[in-house]
């Protein structure tokens, strides 16, 4: 990763964006990371020039060459040095601002993995196909786990040490419910707490195609399945 002066080192957060053509949307995001929270953008295969914009803006950037949603965040979790991590969207639809009631129950010891649960604030901020998969999952995940969650949203936050000892392996779209499944089962406090979604800027790779939704599904179920309980 590339170390960059406008995020100093006193930083208390490292906030891991996964992304892959999101030159549109960076300068956005970039501009609404909180004080103490430093972006490190991962770059999985960008043809728009992402990475370049990203350093420009003063962000680390990561490359990560094995494509997937799982891979890119596995690689800026090894990039982070902080001891609180949050993982974020880089398209726009999640605000950086929102990122302090993420990571705050984890930063007083109240909780040891927080969620936020996304709210849409237009119609169309949230296709109806990937909100159905995603509640349908949700419900999977709570009989599975116990944990109170109703979304599996993308912003999150937790002990940097913590995660890398939970040894998740997978690589593609069940990187996120593999997380919850190995913190549950290894005790952790999980904590849910609302923020807003707001339309993506450009087309989404996941949600914005029914396509991307199967394939996302499919990543979870497999991930279920591999856990040893029937989902």
């Amino acid at each position: 990763m590339e170390a960059s002066s406008a995020y100093p080192a006193e930083h208390v957060v490292d906030v891991v964006l996964p992304c892959l053509d999101e030159a549109d949307a960076l300068p956005w995001v970039l501009a609404r990371m909180p004080a103490g929270y430093r972006p490190i953008v991962v770059d999985n295969g960008s043809r728009d020039g992402s990475a370049a914009l990203a350093r420009s803006l003063g962000a680390g950037v990561v490359v990560e060459e094995r494509r997937g949603f799982g891979a890119a965040c596995h690689a800026g979790l090894l990039a982070a040095t902080a001891p609180i991590v949050c993982f974020c969207d880089c398209d726009a639809s999640l605000d950086p601002d929102e990122l302090p009631s993420v990571a705050g129950p984890v930063l007083a010891g109240d909780a040891d993995l927080v969620l936020g649960r996304r709210r849409p604030q237009t119609l169309n901020a949230w296709p109806p196909h990937a909100r159905l998969a995603n509640a349908v999952l949700a419900r999977r995940l709570r009989r599975r786990t116990g944990a109170r969650l109703h979304d599996l949203g993308p912003m999150r936050a937790a002990r940097r040490a913590d995660l890398l000892a939970l040894e998740v392996s997978d690589r593609r779209s069940g990187y996120p419910l593999e997380t919850v499944v190995r913190a549950a089962d290894a005790g952790w406090r999980i904590a849910e707490t609302n923020v807003r979604y707001l339309p993506r800027s450009g087309r989404s790779k996941v949600t914005g195609t029914v396509r991307g939704t199967v394939t996302a599904v499919r990543d979870m179920s497999a991930v279920l399945a591999r856990a040893g309980r029937p989902a």
